[in-house]
């Protein structure tokens, strides 16, 4: 990991979330598995639980190829969804409690797909986590015009900080966190956790509204049609009455 300015004080112990799933629609898709963690001032995990949920459909062939998880997997080794759910909410509730900032790169569709998960099995959903760390929305702001692809790899690769197993949950949840900590010896962050969670809201925003204009240039996107931008949690549906 990079050496520099030192950590703020706030980053030298953070949580690390991540979601393995079905697909990437939030409001539709199911977590297969998931991690959440603790690391250290210099990256170290040093509490972790990790979780595979049946998910209770099929997993897409296309999904599999992605994180290698399988529906037989799954049927056999997963836990029903509903306990799953409720077990990483409430992990990443109390440690927002305590004060202790979750990174998770990407956060809206991780923390949006939960929070649609808990909706659908009847769990009090996170609907509006604080404090998150996203380095994904970070990189984007501080490093805007560098060129190629801003996937989790990329980016890991970008900061020096070593990746081994992509597309795990484990794996990326704590290449997340150790990104997060080098671009804060890198780039002169907002001075307090409030204040970097609110950037992050509105450079979130702008990040997904520079986006919606180019997909519509390039024709991807009608000129009606958005990016949403709501981070770190996109609209929810209502819970059942």
């Amino acid at each position: 990991m990079p050496t520099g300015s030192p950590l703020p004080p706030w980053l030298r112990r953070v949580a690390v979330f991540d979601l393995e799933t079905t697909g990437v629609d939030v409001a539709a898709d199911r977590v297969v598995t998931a991690h959440v963690g603790v690391l250290d001032a210099e990256g170290r995990q040093i509490a972790a639980r990790s979780w595979v949920a049946d998910p209770g459909i099929e997993i897409p062939p296309g999904a599999t190829a992605v994180h290698g998880i399988t529906t037989e997997y799954v049927r056999t080794h997963g836990r029903p969804a509903r306990e799953v759910i409720g077990e990483v909410t409430r992990a990443l509730r109390s440690l927002l409690a305590q004060g202790v900032p979750v990174v998770a790169y990407n956060a809206s569709f991780d923390f949006s797909l939960l929070a649609h998960e808990a909706v659908r099995h009847g769990v009090e959903a996170l609907v509006d986590p604080s404090p998150v760390i996203d380095p994904f929305v970070i990189d984007k702001a501080y490093d805007r015009y560098r060129p190629g692809r801003r996937t989790l790899e990329v980016v890991a690769e970008h900061y020096a900080v070593r990746l081994g197993d992509a597309h795990q949950a484990a794996a990326d949840a704590i290449a997340a966190g150790r990104v997060a900590q080098a671009m804060a010896r890198q780039f002169a962050l907002p001075p307090t956790l409030i204040e970097l969670h609110t950037r992050q809201i509105g450079w979130a925003r702008a990040q997904a509204a520079s986006l919606t204009e180019y997909f519509v240039r390039i024709g991807r996107l009608d000129p009606e049609q958005v990016v949403d931008g709501t981070w770190p949690v996109r609209a929810t549906p209502p819970a059942p009455e």
